[in-house]
């Protein structure tokens, strides 16, 4: 068993599978920078000490998802065997080490990102990009629940699953709720074209949760609350940076393959303060 190092640092929103339940899609950086997929991770049905956080180094045994033709794609060799968990890595100086992993490959061109996903030469489904201009943060209704013959599959199969299960090991597990706003990003890049991109990242949907609670279910001033938090504070006091990746389903067919899978926003340098030393 080869075990390979891998610092999380993306966690989307989960998703249902028939297969698998729920499924949260789960990227981070090898020790040498290089992207990797791991897929699929029922993540909430791990035991506690295997949940492992973003900026968290784990170590795994994956091997190549055959059932994936983007070159990143792995998946657990055993979803059985335990997760090493490692150490966090903190934001301290600036995020500093955080960036020294994050940031050693940079694209500030989308159209070229975009070249790289259709080159089967090169097939890039995993990037960091740098926007040029960041216009605006929108969000959208979507449906309100998840696919009702994709759920009943799963609460059949977990009825089953139960008959066979004693008090000591039976797992009662409930589906995450599905988001009913779709959010994302209007932006350019390089190339100055103007573009929108959908975020699902896992902390957009707890914090629109939280923030729907606050707001005692009011959900405009949640989505307000979640604007705030990714393009007020995100835009004008950080360093945004965008963690791309593909759908499988689009990343040969659609124009635009890609969907922004997490943010990295360390905070603005001051520039006067360097200056002074």
């Amino acid at each position: 068993m080869a075990l390979t190092r891998i610092l999380i640092s993306v966690k989307t929103y989960p998703t249902l599978s028939a297969t698998y339940d729920e499924l949260v899609c789960t990227a981070g950086f090898k020790e040498d920078g290089s992207w990797v997929r791991i897929y699929p991770v029922p993540y909430r049905k791990l035991n506690y000490a295997d949940q492992y956080e973003k900026w968290q180094w784990i170590e795994m045994d994956i091997v190549r998802n055959t059932k994936d033709f983007r070159k990143e794609s792995y998946r657990p060799a055993d979803l059985d065997k335990d997760i090493i968990i490692g150490e966090k890595v903190p934001t301290t100086k600036n995020w500093a080490l955080r960036k020294e992993i994050a940031l050693r490959n940079v694209y500030t061109d989308m159209s070229v990102l975009i070249g790289e996903a259709k080159d089967k030469d090169i097939g890039t489904s995993l990037a960091v990009l740098k926007p040029k201009n960041i216009i605006d943060f929108i969000w959208e209704p979507c449906e309100r629940e998840w696919d009702k013959k994709k759920l009943d599959t799963i609460i059949a199969k977990q009825a089953q699953g139960n008959l066979f299960d004693n008090e000591e090991t039976k797992k009662i597990f409930r589906v995450a709720k599905k988001l009913p706003y779709r959010f994302s990003y209007v932006f350019t890049t390089d190339d100055d074209i103007k573009r929108t991109l959908m975020v699902e990242d896992w902390e957009l949907g707890a914090l629109y949760w939280n923030c729907l609670k606050a707001a005692n279910g009011n959900e405009v001033i949640a989505c307000q609350k979640v604007k705030e938090k990714y393009f007020d504070h995100m835009v004008n006091k950080c360093n945004l940076h965008f963690f791309l990746g593909t759908t499988q389903k689009f990343h040969n067919v659609g124009p635009n393959p890609f969907i922004i899978i997490g943010v990295f926003y360390p905070p603005k340098e001051d520039k006067t303060q360097l200056s002074l030393f």
